[in-house]
């Protein structure tokens, strides 16, 4: 994405909201992810990043995408980056979310607001409201025993 006055606040509003499933992503192995990669096992791959969104988003809000890509050097640690598209109400956003050992990273390609409010602000808290409808509402529990 060509980056502009409004790209570091919008990545850090979608940071946010996916980190969770960031944190569930890098509890898989590594050398799983990067045979997975490797061998072009998209299916599984798509599995995985829905099996680790559906606990925290609305079905089919975050998806694996075209693909992705790993660096492994002799002595380092092993970075993967996944294409993913994040797809709250009337926006569509293509990221890449990048793994690592101790963090993770977004780095947004392209959003698509399908239905723009003309104004980059008011974009950027639509962004904000549609993630936030997108996610599962922790509510209280009401206990079943007496």
């Amino acid at each position: 994405m060509k980056k502009c006055s409004y790209t570091d606040q919008r990545e850090r509003i979608v940071a946010e909201a996916i980190s969770p499933v960031a944190s569930e992503l890098r509890l898989l192995d590594a050398a799983d992810l990067i045979s997975l990669l490797r061998f072009e096992l998209n299916g599984n791959l798509s599995d995985l990043v829905s099996s680790a969104a559906e606990l925290y988003f609305h079905p089919g809000t975050v998806v694996f995408g075209a693909g992705g890509e790993y660096r492994l050097e002799w002595g380092g640690p092993p970075e993967i980056i996944l294409d993913i598209e994040i797809k709250p109400r009337d926006i569509t956003i293509y990221a890449q979310l990048v793994l690592t050992d101790a963090h993770a990273a977004i780095d947004i390609k392209h959003i698509a607001f399908h239905k723009s409010a003309g104004d980059p602000d008011a974009n950027t808290r639509m962004l904000t409201e549609r993630l936030q409808e997108a996610r599962f509402v922790k509510g209280q529990a009401t206990p079943i025993y007496g």
